[in-house]
C-alpha cells in the first residue's frame, strides 16, 4: 500500500490515512460566530471524500480575534451544538475531525476576500485589532492596540476555554493557529513585536506566550487526544522569523505535549519575498521532523498524488495537507487512492463510482 494510504496513530486517535484538509477560512459565519448549514456541507463533503483528517477552519477565541465578521468563533458555549454537528458527520465518513483556534490580531477586522479584504471601519462593523505593538500590518491598516501585559492571562485563558468547548463538541484534535501573521506569530517575530517586557526582546520572551498558550490548551485538552500547531517556519523577510528558530521551537512544543507540528509560511509583512512553487514549504517541514524530532504536516501547493506520496514514503512529512486542489476536487483522497493503486473504502452511497 502507497505510504500515503497507510494509518497514522496520534496518541489515541489513528487517521485512516495520510492526507489532510487544512484548515480554509470560508468567510461565511455570519451570525455571531456561529457555523451554519455551509461549514457542514463543505466539511462533510471531503470527510466523505475519503481525508483521513479534516480540521475546520481558523476558530476565534474571542470577538475581536476574528479576521473578519463572518469568521467562525468558539467563545461562547453557544458555538458548541453547530460546531458538534459537523464533529460527528466528519467522524461518521471515517475522517478525524479536528479545528483550528486562532486569534488574528492586528489583522483582524478586515472584509471577507471577496469584498476587498481591506480594513472596516467601525461604521462597517470593524473593530480595534489587538497586537504585541502599536504597529500597523500594511500601508492603511489601523494602528492596532498594543496588548498591555496584563491583557496576556486573559487571552491565554481564552484559547484555554475554546479548546474546552472543541472537546464538549466533540472534535479529536486541535491545532493552534502560530502562523500566517495572526496574534500568536506577532509574538515570536521580531519584525512585529517590539516589546521591551517579558513578551519581547530574545528568543525566549518572544515565544513565552505561544508556550504559555500550549501549556494552558495542553492542561484542558485530555491527554489520550492529539496537539497541533501551524506554524509559520519563515516570514521569508530580513530580520524576522526564521528556520532555525522554528526548530529551536518546535523542541519546546514537543516537550509541552504537541503531536504534530503543521509547518506553513509567511503571513506576517507584506514585503515578503515568497518562493511560491509546489512544495515550496517542504524542505523547512523537513527540517524540524529532523533536528526537533516531531513530525510535521508538509503544505502547499501540493496537488498530486504522486507528489503527496512522495512526502510520506520519503520521510520529508508525516501528514501531507491540501487546501486548494480539495476545493477543486473534494474527492480528492479516493482518486489519489485509486491513482496510487490502493484499494480504500468509498462511501457506500459511492460505490457504483468506484469501478
Amino acid at each position: 500500500m502507497p505510504h500515503l494510504f497507510s494509518a497514522l496513530t496520534l496518541r489515541s486517535v489513528t487517521l485512516r490515512n495520510r492526507l489532510m484538509i487544512s484548515p480554509m477560512c470560508m468567510y461565511s459565519a455570519k451570525d455571531d460566530g456561529l457555523a451554519n448549514d455551509w461549514h457542514l456541507a463543505h466539511l462533510g463533503a471531503r470527510a466523505a471524500g475519503g481525508a483521513g483528517l479534516v480540521c475546520v477552519e481558523a476558530t476565534a477565541v474571542e470577538p475581536r480575534g476574528r479576521i473578519s465578521p463572518a469568521d467562525l468563533g468558539l467563545w461562547g458555549d453557544q458555538h458548541v451544538e453547530p460546531l458538534a454537528r459537523i464533529a460527528s458527520f466528519v467522524a461518521s465518513q471515517g475522517a478525524v475531525p479536528a479545528i483550528q483556534l486562532a486569534h488574528a490580531g492586528r489583522k483582524a477586522s478586515t472584509a471577507a476576500p471577496w469584498e476587498g479584504g481591506g480594513p472596516l471601519s467601525p461604521a462597517q462593523g470593524g473593530w480595534e485589532p489587538v497586537a504585541p505593538s502599536a504597529l500597523p500590518f500594511a500601508l492603511g491598516s489601523p494602528t492596532p492596540h498594543a496588548l498591555a501585559a496584563e491583557e496576556l492571562p486573559g487571552l491565554v485563558d481564552a484559547f484555554a476555554q475554546a479548546a474546552r468547548r472543541a472537546l464538549a463538541a466533540g472534535f479529536q484534535a486541535v491545532e493552534l493557529h502560530a502562523a500566517h501573521g495572526y496574534l500568536l506569530h506577532q509574538f515570536l517575530s521580531p519584525l512585529s513585536n517590539q516589546r521591551s517586557d517579558p513578551f519581547g526582546g530574545d528568543f525566549a520572551s518572544r515565544t513565552r506566550l505561544a508556550l504559555q498558550v500550549v501549556e494552558a490548551v495542553r492542561s484542558v485538552w485530555p491527554e489520550r487526544l492529539p496537539l497541533m500547531v501551524r506554524l509559520s517556519t519563515t516570514d521569508w523577510a530580513s530580520g524576522g522569523w526564521d528556520v532555525e528558530q522554528s526548530v529551536e521551537l518546535a523542541r519546546l512544543l514537543k516537550a509541552r505535549g504537541v503531536d504534530l507540528v503543521d509547518c506553513s509560511s509567511g503571513g506576517l509583512v507584506p514585503h515578503a519575498q515568497v518562493p511560491v512553487g509546489p512544495g515550496y514549504q517542504v524542505p523547512a517541514g523537513e527540517r524540524l521532523r529532523l533536528e526537533a524530532a516531531i513530525p510535521v504536516v508538509a503544505v502547499g501547493l501540493i496537488t498530486d498524488a504522486k507528489q503527496a506520496d512522495a512526502l510520506v514514503r520519503e520521510e520529508k512529512a508525516d501528514v501531507v495537507a491540501i487546501a486548494r486542489q480539495s476545493l477543486r476536487d473534494p474527492n480528492f483522497p479516493l482518486h489519489a487512492a485509486r491513482e496510487l493503486g490502493a484499494d480504500v473504502a468509498w462511501p457506500l452511497q459511492y460505490q457504483r463510482a468506484k469501478i
